[in-house]
């Protein structure tokens, strides 16, 4: 399969609670008419974009009933999913958040505690 740009984050595996955001394109201009320096925008404690990948949540430890636990099998884990979903946009905080750089792009990883609110289209 060739990797294109529209299928070179289906290779990534986000894992257990966190989520990978891609920033929201910040205004270049404020309310008043002033023109910010890229990378202004970047520093606010509180960022906001939209959510590219999200893992598969919180994972539950499951109690073995087996005579023997120390045999080799297909591990079975169950997890308490995200409310954050693929396409929402996420309002969260800087400092809880990794910064990547994945093909040229910078990502943020983030855990579902330092997001503080989310939007999410539905069709009503």
């Amino acid at each position: 399969m060739q990797l294109t740009a529209d299928n070179k984050l289906r290779k990534l595996i986000v894992v257990g609670d966190r989520v990978l955001i891609r920033l929201k394109k910040p205004n270049a201009k404020t309310g008043s008419g002033l023109y910010l320096p890229p990378g202004v925008q970047e520093k606010e404690k509180v960022q906001q974009g939209y959510i590219i990948k999200a893992g598969p949540g919180y994972p539950i430890p499951v109690a073995s009933d087996d005579p023997e636990p120390w045999m080799d099998k297909e591990e079975k884990v169950k997890y308490v999913p995200l409310q954050a979903k693929e396409g929402d946009l996420a309002i969260f905080l800087l400092s809880g958040a990794h910064e990547v750089v994945y093909e040229g792009e910078k990502y943020y990883i983030v855990s579902q505690a330092a997001i503080l609110m989310l939007e999410r289209e539905e069709d009503l």
